[in-house]
């Protein structure tokens, strides 16, 4: 079972010391974790003894089901209503509530604006989340391996799309980490090119970067394939993204620094003449939301800490040509890390 009392602890201990008297958090993935509740309409209000969930009448039961430990208000006006608990000094997540929501709770109460407190607590996962992204990669993994034999010279990105998001569903996804990046040809090159009914070709690199959703946990994998056999430039530039991903790899582990990760990876490319090919950071954490903290790349600060789950996706993509990208979910261990996505990484003739 969830603890989240646990979470809401570790969140008060940042509103002690900056001396206020509740917190109110607008960020659905926030109020998630902090309280269980996936419905689109939640807001959050912690003080010191209590949580305080604001929501509407079309809720009622789903928070029954869902929350743990919640003071529940229920009016259709929910940022109002909300806002009566609201007294004295109160944070506000600076990054998600509006300004309109600001000028409501304002009304009664001091305002603080805040950053990345409910984020920094769910960056480290608990076992319960651990076991949910672990179930999302396999799912997903399990998806794509299932659907590659039938892809085929002809069949448009948005076919293999759909193919690969029903395989991921068949197999137990409550719905996608993201839309699936489906990438022929020449589109391999975009790096978050959306599917459409172009059909491959002999020649085409084939970039799919997808994820399949376990109880709000995501998954994110890349892998690159060419239709037939690889020109030399194709080969070349995915053994050189191969070599980038494994390195950014083996540098995981805890109390690395964040920015050391993404220059071993990246030093590869750069050596290799590919640096103006590379528009990306490294990774990023999964969990909750699919990009969440912490960000691997060359602005990055801080360290890695175990329990922590982190893609690794360096890639090269030329204009009008094609591009690579190889892409894992990583569990950050004391030493080392672990791939919980575990498809083949060469370049597969399709």
């Amino acid at each position: 079972m969830t603890d989240f009392s646990r979470r809401r602890d570790a969140v008060r201990r940042r509103m002690a010391e900056a001396g206020v008297d509740s917190f109110w958090i607008a960020h659905p993935a926030n109020v998630r974790y902090l309280c269980g509740f996936s419905g689109s309409n939640g807001i959050g209000l912690l003080t010191a003894d209590a949580f305080y969930l604001g929501t509407d009448g079309r809720y009622v039961t789903q928070c029954d089901e869902e929350c743990v430990d919640v003071e529940l208000v229920v009016d259709r006006d929910t940022v109002r209503g909300l806002a009566a608990q609201a007294l004295g000094r109160v944070a506000i997540e600076g990054d998600h509530v509006t300004v309109n929501q600001h000028a409501i709770i304002a009304e009664r109460a001091k305002t603080l604006p805040v950053s990345g407190w409910v984020e920094g607590v769910r960056v480290v996962k608990d076992a319960g989340e651990e076991s949910f992204i672990r179930e999302a990669c396999q799912i997903s993994d399990e998806a794509l391996e299932s659907l590659l034999p039938r892809i085929h010279v002809g069949m448009t990105e948005r076919e293999i799309a759909r193919a690969l998001e029903r395989e991921m569903l068949e197999r137990g996804a409550e719905g996608l980490a993201f839309e699936s990046i489906v990438a022929g040809g020449p589109h391999s090159a975009i790096p978050h090119h959306q599917p459409t009914d172009r059909p491959l070709a002999t020649g085409d690199l084939l970039k799919i970067d997808f994820g399949a959703r376990v109880a709000g946990y995501h998954a994110d994998q890349t892998r690159t394939f060419v239709m037939g056999a690889a020109a030399d430039w194709q080969s070349e530039i995915h053994a050189v993204v191969a070599q980038a991903q494994a390195r950014g790899r083996e540098a995981l582990s805890s109390g690395v620094n964040l920015k050391s990760i993404d220059e071993a990876s990246r030093g590869v490319i750069v050596a290799a003449g590919y640096a103006d090919y590379y528009p990306h950071g490294l990774g990023h954490g999964v969990g909750l939301e699919i990009h969440e903290a912490p960000m691997l790349g060359a602005r990055s600060t801080g360290i890695l800490h175990a329990g922590v789950p982190v893609t690794i996706e360096p890639g090269i993509y030329l204009p009008g040509r094609g591009g690579v990208r190889i892409e894992d979910t990583m569990w950050v261990a004391e030493s080392g890390s672990e791939s919980l996505t575990r498809l083949p990484r060469e370049l597969l003739v399709l």
